[in-house]
């Protein structure tokens, strides 16, 4: 990343102009006259743009020049110089020279002109003749297809890069362990009560399924977000533009992400609305929803030493309390769980971000590119989170299962086929009254034999469901 200033300029200045007249800036900064005014504008969220937006930006404006000149509407030496300092933009070299807040206009043009003054000036240092943000850095182009496409291939990036690995991942894990406890019996439960036995394999596998099906959604979800505005322009007429430009620009994209990407068949709608953010949105919200459901299970089973389930141990990462010595907390899954309530948090404000859509354009599009990253960012995390330091760790309290399952009163389901629900519920009442086992009670209160009772009770064998008899 770039130094943004040194001692011996943090106070100079240097005078620039654009259209309004005059501007003073930063000497040590590559920005230029709009991204000034943005700064001085725009501060409320004390927030700029995220890296990953800024490569997006970086890599759309070097696909553009790429594009520009094989439509032959761009002198070669001009796109390559152009090129060679959007690469360093999108290498996210010169971050510090990004400052404009996330809460700025709503088409992101100050977040545009940034990227068109910096690259402009990096270019300056390579073309034979002087870059002009406007006229070269952003030929063929629009504020307002810009963004949108800039959201398209970082939401796209972030989601092959970090969501997907970060899922996979987790699945592995804890398919593996539902492996590895496979035949471990525990207690079912249902409202929170004893219910029939699973086994703990059959617990985690469960979790397993929620993240896959979560995972077929992020990758379905590609397939939208990878069609870009980028052709449209100012209204999605495409005026100023070839009317290859779009594709084109889609083309050299793909070729430098590995991601499949194309022009909106609709510029309108592509600039317009923002579906494909909702949905994305969405999907990060239910990664949120089942993130909290598994981060609650592990409290429970994790809850006691002495006093509570105590099926399963989490590791031991820190004192859980500044006046309880030897107390330890389930720090993992609590964070887990308040990054699940940010995502689905997240997802309320990009839904009402995305229906702000007026006309041609939506003009919220900095805060739904900005919000669904940090979604992104904040689902991968607690994924891997989730994963090394919780669920790849945790140990089974076998014993504790065990004594818990034998003395279950539940069981006696099973024998509802044999002796019918009437005096199942009779034979349950008294195991449950006496603290004995329902095979115990069984014994005295029906006409079956001990190796029968055994053989129906049997706790591994009724995981495997069917009818017992």
């Amino acid at each position: 990343m770039t130094t943004p200033q040194t001692d011996k300029d943090a106070n100079e200045w240097r005078e620039e102009r654009d259209t309004l007249g005059p501007v003073k800036v930063p000497t040590w900064a590559l920005w230029g006259a709009q991204t000034q005014r943005a700064v001085d504008n725009f501060g409320i969220a004390a927030s700029p743009m995220p890296a990953e937006f800024v490569r997006a930006l970086g890599l759309v404006k070097w696909a553009a020049a790429g594009a520009n000149a094989e439509l032959g509407l761009m002198h070669s030496g001009m796109a390559i110089a152009i090129q060679h300092a959007a690469l360093e933009v999108a290498d996210n070299r010169h971050d510090a020279h990004f400052p404009v807040d996330v809460l700025q206009t709503g088409s992101g043009t100050s977040s545009n002109m940034n990227a068109n003054e910096v690259i402009a000036r990096l270019a300056s240092q390579h073309a034979d003749a002087a870059v002009h943000p406007n006229d070269h850095v952003n030929m063929s182009q629009s504020s307002n297809d810009v963004i949108p496409t800039s959201i398209s291939v970082s939401a796209a990036e972030a989601i092959s890069q970090r969501l997907l690995p970060a899922l996979r991942a987790c699945i592995e894990c804890i398919e593996q362990r539902s492996e590895a406890f496979a035949e471990i019996v525990k207690t079912g439960r249902t409202h929170l009560m004893d219910a029939m036995p699973v086994t703990v394999g059959q617990e985690f596998s469960g979790w397993a399924a929620q993240l896959s099906a979560s995972e077929a959604r992020c990758a379905s979800l590609l397939q939208r977000l990878s069609a870009i505005a980028q052709g449209g322009t100012a209204v999605g007429t495409g005026i100023n533009a070839h009317p290859k430009f779009g594709e084109k620009v889609a083309v050299l994209l793909s070729e430098k992400t590995g991601i499949d990407f194309h022009a909106a068949e609709n510029p309108f709608a592509a600039m317009a609305g923002q579906e494909a953010s909702a949905e994305a949105a969405a999907v990060l919200k239910v990664i949120g929803v089942t993130l909290m459901k598994i981060a609650n299970d592990l409290r429970w089973l994790n809850s006691g030493p002495l006093n509570g389930l105590a099926e399963v141990q989490l590791p031991a990462l820190q004192p859980g309390s500044s006046i309880m010595p030897g107390k330890v907390n389930p720090v993992i899954p609590e964070a887990v769980a308040m990054a699940a309530a940010r995502l689905i948090g997240n997802e309320t404000a990009i839904t009402i971000a995305a229906q702000s859509g007026n006309f041609q354009l939506n003009v919220m599009l900095p805060l739904i590119g900005a919000t669904l990253l940090d979604s992104i960012g904040v689902a991968s995390r607690a994924l891997n989170s989730l994963n090394t330091q919780c669920i790849a760790e945790l140990t089974v309290n076998q014993e504790r299962l065990a004594a818990s399952s034998a003395r279950n009163p539940v069981l006696v389901t099973a024998l509802n086929p044999v002796i019918g629900y009437e005096l199942g519920a009779k034979i349950a009442k008294q195991a449950y009254a006496s603290g004995r086992p329902v095979r115990d009670v069984a014994l005295e209160l029906t006409d079956l034999d001990a190796e029968e009772l055994d053989r129906l009770l049997d706790p591994l064998a009724l995981t495997r469901g069917g009818i017992q008899h």
